[in-house]
């Protein structure tokens, strides 16, 4: 067992094996214990439902068997991070996206096929739902960011240009997807001009705290929970990221200070939402402990 004295990822470690499902398990070991990107591939699989999508509460807030939109966005940042998002398996993601997007090309937040199923009390289920960035924004960059190509894509792509350049009030949720859209998106030159603003936005609205030491004056957005709070490095996953030039290196560094001193007694990182089911919330943590430990190597902090 990991002691007190043990290094950051020693003490993750034990708390993955000690609380992951098995896909964080094997995407752990494939992260920092040399683990093989088949296994990962392995242990993705059985999340994928005969539509193409994903389900079976991969995404941890949405419980039941039903693909939905989260599910593969929650895929496909498992693929990238491994280098396997191609092939046939992505072919079938975007013949599920065709399937299940609105009229205006995009996906919706929640698929109404999701009602009966327990989910998170912040996702509402409704019968026709509009196209929402938070959704389309992460599945587009990344397919993007990997040259996958699908009809699909193009008016899902139009959609989020559209949404991220008209956005003049937000949430951090939203930014995040905006984000991971423009970081993916192949026009580079039109990326740059959105974030810039995205950024001025993020810093006007107050959506980031600066300080963490003074973190307790800073509001929360609408809906979120007590606490729910963003940092600079909920934006800027990795220096390369867009959202890094929103930021100064002292604010930089400071988040990064603050996430690593996060880390709990367990070995695991808290989540930050609010917390509905004891399974979820399980499920969850080692979800964002391990996306603590690669934004901490991203930025070059000893971790073990």
């Amino acid at each position: 067992m990991a002691g007190s004295g043990a290094s950051p990822l020693a003490r993750a470690e034990q708390f993955v094996w000690l609380t992951a499902r098995v896909l964080e398990q094997r995407h752990f070991a494939h992260h920092f214990l040399e683990g093989s990107a088949d296994a990962v591939e392995t242990a993705l699989a059985p999340y994928q439902g005969e539509d193409g999508g994903y389900g079976y509460a991969l995404e941890p807030d949405l419980r039941g068997p039903v693909s939905q939109p989260l599910h593969v966005a929650h895929a496909l940042r498992v693929l990238d991070s491994i280098g396997r998002c191609e092939g046939p398996r992505v072919e079938r993601m975007c013949r599920y996206l065709s399937d299940v997007s609105t009229r205006e090309g995009a996906l919706p937040a929640v698929h109404p096929s999701l009602r009966g199923y327990p989910a998170a009390p912040f996702v509402p289920v409704v019968d026709d739902p509009p196209g929402d960035l938070l959704a389309t924004g992460p599945v587009v960059g990344l397919l993007h960011r990997n040259e996958v190509w699908h009809a699909w894509l193009f008016r899902a792509t139009d959609f989020c240009w559209a949404a991220v350049e008209a956005l003049e009030e937000s949430h951090p949720y939203e930014v995040q997807a905006a984000v991971a859209f423009l970081d993916g998106v192949p026009d580079r030159t039109r990326a740059e001009a959105a974030a810039d603003r995205l950024g001025r936005l993020v810093r006007e609205q107050r959506l980031v705290v600066l300080d963490p030491a003074r973190a307790g004056e800073q509001p929360v957005a609408a809906g979120y929970a007590p606490g729910e709070h963003h940092f600079a490095y909920d934006y800027a996953r990795t220096p390369g990221s867009l959202a890094r030039r929103w930021f100064s290196d002292a604010e930089m560094s400071r988040s990064l200070d603050f996430l690593a001193a996060a880390q709990r007694e367990d070995g695991g990182w808290p989540i930050r939402w609010r917390e509905w089911a004891p399974g979820a919330a399980l499920e969850s943590r080692p979800v964002v402990t391990i996306g603590a430990l690669l934004t901490l190597r991203a930025y070059g902090r000893v971790i073990g």
